[in-house]
């Protein structure tokens, strides 16, 4: 990735804005640790230290992040949601997702509960931020019944493991990568982790199986000149 030199340093920071993006792609990319990092900035002549690397990804991943959610076009009405297990520190917690018919990432929301309490609190959030859904495809679990009622009595709600594949797919990347982290070690570091890494992945990894060649670059390349915006606009 090349971004102007110009770009005006963060107060605050020893190195310009540029690199401190760079450490962030590369991690949210790729399925990097932050010693994976280290090492790829250190064979351009950037000495950092993990620990850095991890506080640049956990402060300005979510402006990159809300960035791209500003920024996107109007999500589908059709909505799938589901939830899947992640154990934090011996303990069952519960990652509450949402995409659109799309396959893009609406929300996620890491709860200790699967049940009609916090599917409640999930579409609430949802509702709030995109409005009242015309579909919604989940499984077969009960807890979603009473909150699509109350909350979106006007959504066809269609209970049916078959139909939610769509959803299925995108747990994968957050498996890859809690597993070379070594599994999240809290409940906020999963919400803020993944908040931000399904956001930037979106943007940076196309359906490339529908896409012609030339068609794939240009989308990287339109990608790559939003990231050098969204640099810009970062701020200490």
């Amino acid at each position: 990735m090349k971004m102007p030199s110009s770009l005006a340093r963060l107060k605050g920071f020893r190195f310009p804005r540029e690199i401190i993006a760079y450490a962030v792609w590369a991690y949210h990319r790729f399925a990097l640790s932050s010693a994976d990092v280290e090492d790829l900035l250190a064979e351009r002549g950037v000495i950092v230290s993990r620990e850095t690397v991890r506080l640049w990804v956990n402060r300005f991943g979510a402006h990159f992040a809300n960035c791209i959610r500003r920024d996107r076009p109007a999500p589908s009405d059709k909505w799938h949601l589901d939830e899947v297990v992640i154990p934090i520190r011996g303990t069952k917690h519960w990652l509450w997702r949402a995409v659109d018919a799309n396959g893009d990432t609406l929300d996620i929301l890491v709860q200790t509960r699967r049940n009609a309490k916090a599917a409640k609190r999930f579409l609430a959030r949802l509702i709030a931020r995109f409005g009242r859904p015309r579909v919604v495809i989940t499984d077969k679990l009960r807890s979603y019944f009473a909150p699509l009622r109350n909350l979106a009595p006007g959504a066809d709600h269609r209970a049916h493991k078959g139909l939610n594949n769509r959803i299925e797919g995108s747990h994968r990347p957050t498996r890859k990568r809690e597993k070379i982290m070594g599994r999240f070690k809290s409940q906020r570091q999963a919400q803020r982790f993944l908040a931000a890494h399904d956001q930037i992945n979106a943007i940076f990894k196309p359906r490339r199986y529908r896409l012609t060649a030339n068609s794939y670059r240009h989308a990287r390349a339109d990608a790559f000149s939003l990231w050098d915006d969204y640099a810009r606009e970062m701020t200490a």
